[in-house]
This record gives structure tokens, C-alpha cells and sequence, in this order.
């Protein structure tokens, strides 16, 4: 029997297990008629392997099968999860958790199923009655005292995926070593220990009360009040891209002082199939088109985007000759961080024991901006939950001030500990009404940035490799890097190599040093002589590998912008082709 005939027969084998009674008669049909397709595809991506309970959750297509997203998976995963609450908390009369959705399709069905199975096991629900920002969801978990919290979500993923994120009691998305004990007890579960019959009594709805609170914390965050009531009039276009920013994020808009706030009509539509977009991903230009056609009918000053769970930003706006331009993930970060960092010193609000975080791949000039103001920056690794860690171990001590990565996502705040667009937005808005206020652009505030602390420009490659053939593929180019590392990059030599596996960084001169981070982590760093750094890392929620480009130089007037962007579009093709990435 070759591999594949073998492969073949192992998922028929556990597609039939599928056809038992446990499961609903919809599912069995499903599993049939993969079972009797002629290609053999679909059954063998549906049950190669069970959908993994990762350090963040689930992820995953929904249809039947053991690589699916679907009630059982998500039953199983909810049982694990309750079963180790008990076992971590057994001391504790109740244990309650917060369950909330996105817009997706199945997404409501998801998340009143896990009530069902967490009240089922004795554990209090508090549900949203519809669907919240992810945000949103991590701050109801901490102002209810709540052990946990489940959202179900796949975040900005094409619309065929959902998702479960697992919170832990502090807020923010599990770590070490809850997230291996939750995986441990996920691991033991089979369907028949579900406890899928819910006990209603133990479900509470939750819904407006929690959203006013949540929007007046976010209001708090406002830094110059002031420059709002001149330029409360700014004109802000913002779509949700049919997801749950529609909840909140006009809404709080309108609470800072924003009166001219134009929202996308037809992207104001809730849908779970996203209609107007190809994908529906602030980082991509194409679904920020609508938004951006809108933005010229009304001449507006800014154009903001919120992905399907609200916790994502993407923004564009005018440049220095009047058209609309996007504005990465990078730059959004380093925005943020510098008003921040420079406005609270302006009102006497920056204290020398303040700190900000930003993520190993995220652009290094955020470092520069912090360190002119004498205020510690953090590097941590992807991912809100390692942000959320920095605050934990100086809660009391320090205070957190912002913190983001290159992905588009920041966190403004610490009474909610996941990326927020609802807070992001609205102090985006703040921004953009204080370059006004001085007449300035946010494209010029940027130059501004560049001018001071250096032209940087950021790139990132996406290297799809779907299914079982590409996630071997991808070990395999990590395995390469590592074995046979690249010595020059683009024509510049490597000064340094990190492994964040081995927790090393190599010098060229032969120096080893031990890198100070909690865990370990796929990912390597390369910096060149002429400033280059480049991170790769495989994605851990899509068959992909990242290649993160930050290209230096400097930069003496607004005016040299475009050369040296074009400057650097030639060193990332050389570095592409280095990398064999062209």
C-alpha cells in the first residue's frame, strides 16, 4: 500500500467513526458523502488530523470532520476547557466565564452551544445577547471577575474559517501554563464525554449594561480633550467590513466629541459571507475601497477600517499631493506610540516609570522614539496575549501606556488586555485631530517621524502553503534557514542571527548570547550592516510562512519620501532574491 492509499484508508477508517449516532444526521450525511466523493480530497484535508486546541484555540474551515470547525469540535474543546476550570479552580464556590461571537456564519450556533456545555458542567455563563468585539469580550471577563472567557471568531480569515479563543481570568488570551493544561484536558476528550444539554439556569444574557461601561473606560483614554471640541467636526469615514465594529466603534466616536462621522452603507450590512470584499482584512487596500470611494465624494480627513471581530485597524489617508494613500501596520503602531509618548509629556502626564510594547517584528524605530523620551520599550513575542504579560508582571509597578505590532492591531489600554479597535479608533481620530489642529496631515506627522528618528520602511511576504503537503513544506524551509543561514542579504552582510528556538543570538564575530524571553518560539531574526532586519516566522493560525522586511535609511526632508521609497523597493527585490523568495 503506497502513502497515499494509506492515508486514504486511515481517514476512511475515521471519517465512519463519524457515522455513529453521537453525531446529528446533517453531520453524517456530510461525512458520507465525502466518503463515497470519487476524489478523495476534501475527506482527506477534513479528517488527516484532529483540528489542533492550540495556545490560542481553534482555528479552522467549518464542515464535518475531526479538521473542522463544527459543534463537536468545538464541544470537545469546551468540555477540556471546563474540565480543567474545575480542576484549577476547584476551591472556588463558582466559577463563571464570559462567552461572546463574531459575525460569521455558525458563529452564534458556536457560541450557545459552548454555554450549553460550560453551564452543563456547573460553570456560570455570562452570554452576549449578539455579536461584540473580540475587545470587548476581555474587558467583560475582568470587570465580571470572570475565571474565563470563550470568543468565537476567526478574526480577519476568509469567510469559509471560524475560530475559538481561549481567555484566562486576567483578560487576555491564555499562556504557560494554563494553555498546555487546557490542551492536556482537550486531548482526553472524546465526543461521548460531551455534556452538550446546557442548564439554563446557569446562563445569564449580558449586553447594553456592559457596552456603555466598556465605552466610557475607552473614553478615559483621551489624552487632549481639548483639540477634539475645535476639530470636532473632522471628517471620518469608517466601514466595520460587515462585522462587529458596527456595535461600537461609531459609538464611541460620538462619545470623544466626533459629530461628522460617515459610516460605509453597504459594509454596515452584518454578513458572515462579506460580500463586498475579497477578503475582509483592513491590511488589504482592496477592502478599504469602498471606504476610500466615499472618503473622496465628502473630502474627508481620514479613512478607518475595523476587521470582522473589531479588533484589527486599517487606515489610509491623504498625502502630501492629495490622494488617498494606506498607512501599514507598522506606521499605525509608530503613530500611536509616538502621539502617545509625546502628548502625555507635553500635558506633564509621562512618568519615568511608564513603559510601551511592541513585538520582536514589529518596526525598530518605535524603540528610537521611546528611547529620545526616556521611556522603557518591551519586545515581546506575536501576539496580544505576550503584551499582556508585560503588564501583568509590572501591575502595581509600572505603568503601561501602549503597546502593538505590525499586524494592526494596538491596545491603548490596560482594563482590556487583547488588541482594540474600538479604543484604537477613537484615539486614531484623536490623532488626526491634533495634526489638524496645527494643520498637518497624519501623512505629515509621519514624515515628521521619519525626519527625526530615520526612514523606515516595512515589508512582508506571505508564503501560502495550504494543507498537509505545505505545512511539511514549511518545517522544512525553517529547518533549511537554520542548518544553512543566509550571510549577506541583498548585498549586505548578517551582523547577527537570533533563533528565538534556541533562545540565541549570533554574532558574525563569533559571539553567542542568550536571549532573555519567557518561552521559545519559531521564529529567526537576521540584522544586516546597513540597518536591514528581517524576521521569519510560520503563521500559527494559517498555512502560511512570514517574511517580515525593515529596510533604513535617513531622511533630512518630506520631499526625499518617494526616492527613498523607491530606493528600498530595490533592496527588498534584492533581498527577496537572496532569500529565493522572488
Amino acid at each position: 500500500m503506497d502513502n497515499n492509499s494509506e492515508l486514504i484508508a486511515q481517514c476512511e477508517a475515521k471519517a465512519k467513526q463519524w457515522l455513529s449516532p453521537a453525531f446529528d444526521e446533517e453531520t453524517r450525511k456530510d461525512v458520507q458523502q465525502k466518503l463515497e466523493a470519487a476524489d478523495k480530497t476534501d475527506l482527506i484535508e477534513s479528517f488527516y488530523k484532529d483540528l489542533e486546541f492550540g495556545t490560542g484555540g481553534l482555528r479552522g474551515i467549518m464542515g464535518a470532520g475531526s479538521n473542522r470547525m463544527n459543534i463537536y469540535t468545538v464541544g470537545m474543546a469546551t468540555q477540556g476547557f471546563a474540565n480543567y476550570l474545575k480542576l484549577n479552580f476547584k476551591d472556588r464556590e463558582t466559577i463563571s466565564v464570559v462567552v461572546c461571537h463574531d459575525c460569521r456564519n455558525n458563529s452564534r450556533k458556536f457560541a450557545e452551544t459552548v454555554a450549553d456545555i460550560f453551564s452543563a458542567n456547573g460553570i456560570k455563563v455570562f452570554l452576549f445577547d449578539d455579536m461584540r468585539p473580540t475587545p470587548e469580550c476581555s474587558f467583560a471577563i475582568r470587570h465580571l471577575g470572570c475565571q474565563a472567557g470563550v470568543n468565537i471568531t476567526a478574526s480577519h480569515n476568509p469567510k469559509e474559517y471560524n475560530g475559538y479563543k481561549a481567555y484566562w481570568e486576567d483578560g487576555a488570551q491564555v499562556l504557560s501554563p494554563h494553555d498546555v493544561g487546557i490542551i492536556a484536558e482537550v486531548n482526553k476528550v472524546t465526543v461521548d464525554d460531551v455534556k452538550f444539554t446546557g442548564n439554563k439556569e446557569l446562563i445569564e444574557i449580558i449586553g447594553e449594561e456592559i457596552d456603555k461601561i466598556y465605552l466610557e473606560q475607552i473614553h478615559t483614554l483621551s489624552i487632549d480633550p481639548e483639540v477634539i471640541k475645535r476639530q470636532h467636526d473632522l471628517k471620518i469615514v469608517y466601514t466595520p467590513l460587515h462585522g462587529t465594529g458596527m456595535m461600537s466603534i461609531p459609538q464611541s466616536l460620538k462619545l470623544w466629541g466626533f459629530e461628522n462621522v460617515h459610516c460605509v452603507e453597504e459594509q454596515m450590512v452584518r454578513s458572515g459571507d462579506f460580500p463586498t470584499v475579497k477578503s475582509p482584512n483592513p491590511e488589504n487596500g482592496e477592502a478599504l475601497s469602498f471606504a476610500i470611494r466615499d472618503a473622496k465624494k465628502l473630502d474627508a480627513d481620514i479613512v478607518m477600517a475595523s476587521d470582522p471581530d473589531a479588533d484589527r485597524v486599517g487606515m489610509a489617508c491623504k498625502n502630501d499631493k492629495g490622494e488617498w494613500v494606506l498607512i501599514n501596520g507598522n506606521q499605525t503602531c509608530l503613530l500611536f506610540l509616538y502621539y502617545i509618548i509625546t502628548n502625555r509629556k507635553a500635558k506633564g502626564l509621562l512618568s519615568p516609570t511608564d513603559f510601551i510594547v511592541k513585538t520582536i517584528v514589529t518596526t525598530e524605530l518605535i524603540k528610537k522614539v521611546a528611547d529620545k523620551a526616556g521611556i522603557e520599550m518591551r519586545d515581546c513575542y506575536t501576539g496580544f496575549k505576550w503584551i499582556a504579560r508585560e503588564i501583568r508582571i509590572s501591575e502595581g509597578k509600572q505603568k503601561y501606556i501602549g503597546g502593538g505590532e505590525e499586524s494592526y492591531g494596538f491596545m491603548a489600554q490596560d482594563f482590556v488586555r487583547d488588541k482594540d479597535a474600538v479604543s484604537a479608533m477613537s484615539l486614531l481620530a484623536e490623532i488626526c485631530a491634533w495634526a489638524k489642529d496645527q494643520g498637518k496631515t497624519l501623512y505629515d506627522v509621519l514624515m515628521d517621524i521619519y525626519i527625526e528618528y530615520g526612514f523606515s520602511r516595512e515589508f512582508t511576504i506571505n508564503v501560502v502553503r495550504p494543507g498537509k503537503t505545505g505545512a511539511d513544506e514549511i518545517k522544512q524551509m525553517m529547518t533549511n534557514f537554520r542548518n544553512d543561514p543566509p550571510k549577506e542579504l541583498g548585498g549586505s552582510k548578517v551582523i547577527l542571527r537570533k533563533d528565538f528556538q534556541s533562545l540565541e543570538a549570533l554574532h558574525s564575530d563569533g559571539r553567542v548570547e542568550k536571549l532573555d524571553m519567557p518561552d521559545t518560539s519559531n521564529v529567526l531574526q537576521w540584522f544586516c550592516e546597513d540597518g536591514t532586519k528581517i524576521s521569519v516566522r510560520p503563521s500559527g493560525t494559517e498555512p502560511k510562512i512570514k517574511f517580515y522586511l525593515e529596510v533604513k535609511d535617513t531622511m533630512a526632508a518630506a520631499s526625499e519620501y518617494e526616492s527613498l521609497y523607491e530606493k528600498s523597493s530595490v533592496r527588498i527585490e534584492a533581498i527577496k532574491k537572496s532569500l529565493n523568495l522572488d
